[in-house]
């Protein structure tokens, strides 16, 4: 438990260093797109609920799932992220982003045991939507392949939070924290959903 709280401390503390050089330093060429491709996820609790429930719901499937999903989204989004840049339309994109909260809050909060052929196409068809707001996002100034690999890796750490808590599973009253982080994935989904976020 020591462990877990020691490295979420320290990933806080990396984000937080981050976002500050960011700031400074968005949209300047490879080292400003990079940047804000990193902080860009981290700043919309629409994206940072669905990614990190990605990473709870690996930890309650257990192998290959816990390392399969984190991989299939971060993919998959990229994919979204270049028909975002290229300007090739998506139906119903933010609904999609806030749909994805709800739907995989409630896979956790239910602690459904999906197989891994059905669970990883509901993680990539969220994934779309979650790339395609990123690469339409894309700020003018910014390098395009620096900005994925940003928002790319910004995404796994959202999916290695989601997994260390959901390591909690392992301790008797942990399945229930893990549960109920995925009840308030819902609620924040279902309020961007509604509008009223």
């Amino acid at each position: 438990m020591y462990r877990v709280v020691s490295v979420a401390r320290t990933a806080a503390l990396i984000m937080v260093a981050t976002a500050g050089a960011a700031a400074a330093h968005e949209g300047e060429g490879v080292a400003g797109g990079f940047l804000s491709g990193l902080t860009h996820p981290l700043f919309g609790w629409d994206h940072v609920v669905a990614m990190v429930a990605v990473g709870l719901w690996g930890a309650f499937l257990g192998r290959p799932a816990i390392w399969v999903l984190p991989i299939v989204f971060p993919v998959v989004m990229a994919f979204g992220g270049a028909l975002g840049v290229l300007g090739v339309p998506v139906p119903a994109v933010e609904a999609g982003i806030a749909l994805s909260g709800v739907v995989l809050g409630v896979l956790v909060a239910l602690a459904v045991k999906a197989p891994l052929w059905a669970a990883a196409p509901v993680v990539g068809i969220f994934a779309i939507f979650h790339g395609h707001a990123h690469g339409t996002e894309l700020p003018e100034a910014a390098n395009a392949y620096a900005y994925a690999v940003g928002f790319v890796i910004a995404t796994g750490a959202l999916h290695a939070a989601g997994i260390l808590f959901g390591f909690l599973t392992a301790l008797p009253w942990g399945g229930y924290a893990v549960r109920a982080a995925g009840v308030a994935v819902a609620l924040v989904g279902g309020a961007f959903l509604t509008g009223m976020a």
